[in-house]
């Protein structure tokens, strides 16, 4: 009977975290050419990014999203610096994190293409 209520517990929490999946990546995507030092509210941006792949590479793996998470994790590692240091990103963090994002959004569609041939 616990095992049941795990189980349909975690498909909730897989759920809604596949559902907001790809918005969370394309808002980083989105952000990143606004992180650069002199862009305004390039440290919130930087910030809301990281807090986005944070998210992704710590939920992911625990809702069967482990590729997703790895990627995620190396997204996140670009912006480490930055996000410590309170500071844009340098041109070369900037190419570091696009790279990033290009493999994380192929892993998480990957896995999003998995999960729902699965049935969810």
């Amino acid at each position: 009977m616990y095992a049941d209520q795990f189980e349909s517990r975690l498909a909730i929490v897989r759920h809604r975290f596949a559902t907001t999946l790809e918005s969370k990546i394309t808002d980083v995507v989105v952000s990143t050419d606004r992180m650069s030092p002199g862009e305004d509210n390039a440290i919130r941006d930087l910030s809301e990014s990281y807090r986005h792949l944070h998210n992704i590479c710590g939920i992911g793996p625990t809702v069967g999203f482990t590729t997703t998470g790895e990627a995620a994790l190396a997204a996140e590692v670009a912006l480490t610096r930055a996000y410590h240091e309170r500071r844009g990103l340098t041109e070369a963090e900037v190419l570091n994190l696009k790279n990033a994002l290009g493999r994380l959004r192929v892993a998480a569609a990957a896995e999003l293409r998995l999960m729902y041939q699965r049935g969810g």
